[in-house]
């Protein structure tokens, strides 16, 4: 399967995380939606995600260190739809500037926002939603 989805990520506490060459980002506690495509794979790079144990190699790696992943959402499509995305979002959510979109013109791949901002701007996107059954993802 191809195509684009998105994590939605809580965070706890107010907290500074040192995100690979961006260096030291304040993330202030709430929820967090990270962009990302997989044209190769889309259910092995979700599944990559949920892992514990992995290579750090993305800015959400670091991110994924200190958020707890509480949904996934993914859209099948044959071409990279993340950036289209990542603009709708920017109109509704507050971005973390430069933070996931090294290889794009992006503002960012991830953004903050209340529970029910969050809430809203996904439901207008109509994505279908993966499921979590143990460590385990279902669509």
């Amino acid at each position: 399967m191809k195509g684009s989805y998105l994590l939605v990520l809580e965070i706890k506490e107010n907290k500074i995380i040192r995100i690979g060459k961006l260096g030291k980002i304040v993330f202030n506690k709430g929820f967090y939606v990270y962009v990302g495509s997989a044209l190769n794979g889309l259910e092995q790079r979700i599944q990559r995600h949920v892992r514990e144990s992995k290579k750090i190699h993305w800015h959400i790696d670091y991110l994924l260190q200190n958020a707890k992943i509480v949904s996934i959402f993914y859209k099948e499509n044959e071409f990279k739809e993340e950036c289209i995305i990542s603009k709708t979002l920017d109109g509704e959510l507050q971005p973390i500037c430069g933070f996931g979109c090294s290889d794009c013109n992006c503002k960012s791949h991830l953004f903050h926002g209340t529970k029910k901002e969050v809430t809203n701007v996904i439901d207008k996107l109509r994505i279908n939603t993966y499921h979590f059954e143990g460590k385990r993802l279902k669509p």
